[in-house]
């Protein structure tokens, strides 16, 4: 992957304790059979715009419905080509902007909330983006259900809710247990692409993907931007204010029959 061509300057590393056992049961237990499902999200009744409501209806085509069977990407996109999932995003203008910036690449976006999923829509179909297919669920089901292991070249999650008070620290997405399940879903080099503007996550998340074996930094820490992430205009703007934005991109490793990586 190509990188922006200025490094912001490496914030400082910040100490993270080990999580407690009571810290480890979080939203990945909604995995286990049975479990009382923590979401790593609050579904809120946000505004719908007309345009947004029109698009979910004309837009249909670009939707795949949850389910329990595994997706086909090739017949889904009617071709073979990397297939990246972004969690959470959003409004979806990052996403329609690297959809555009990689067109030999396929995308599948979850996400939650309406609002977010008419948004993405209503811009796949006024600039005629064909690369994207939109799954409006909790992504911890759809990784689980429908995402075939070893079958994705990339995982975008920016700019994930960050859960600032320790109490809520259960409910933040990026936790070992997860990433583990995102690292079975990754082909062999395949990577996780994180950002977030709240530093004590950044580390956090630093802290986790370390500590996942299968998966190397391809920084000495945080990451420069790649260039197919474009900056939002709230990203912009608080930049211009001096607030930080943290990118990490970890790797799957490659594994010989035997274990040892090569």
């Amino acid at each position: 992957m190509s990188s922006a061509s200025s490094t912001p300057p490496t914030p400082p590393r910040l100490q993270v304790p080990e999580n407690t056992p009571a810290e480890e049961a979080t939203l990945q237990d909604a995995l286990a059979p049975g479990a009382r499902p923590i979401r790593s999200f609050v579904l809120r009744q946000g505004r719908l715009s007309a345009a947004q409501a029109r698009a979910l209806e004309e837009q249909r085509n670009f939707v795949i419905d949850y389910g329990s069977t595994l997706l086909d990407p090739a017949k889904t996109f009617r071709r073979q080509a990397p297939l990246v999932v972004e969690i959470g995003f959003g409004m979806g203008h990052a996403t329609a902007d690297i959809a555009e910036a990689l067109p030999d690449h396929d995308f599948i976006g979850v996400e939650v909330h309406t609002p977010g999923v008419g948004s993405l829509l209503k811009m796949l179909g006024a600039r005629s983006i064909q690369n994207i297919r939109v799954i409006q669920h909790d992504a911890v089901e759809v990784l689980r259900d429908m995402i075939a292991d070893e079958s994705l070249a990339g995982v975008h999650i920016f700019f994930p809710d960050p859960w600032p008070k320790k109490r809520h620290h259960k409910r933040r997405l990026i936790q070992p247990g997860f990433v583990a399940s995102l690292v079975r879903k990754l082909k062999p080099g395949g990577y996780i692409h994180c950002a977030t503007d709240w530093q004590e996550y950044a580390a956090h998340m630093l802290h986790v993907l370390q500590n996942e074996p299968a998966l190397k930094n391809t920084a000495s820490g945080y990451a420069p931007r790649p260039a197919y992430r474009t900056e939002s205009n709230f990203e912009r703007r608080g930049l211009r204010l001096g607030h930080g934005v943290w990118d990490l991109v970890f790797r799957r490793q490659y594994y010989k029959t035997t274990g040892s990586t090569c």
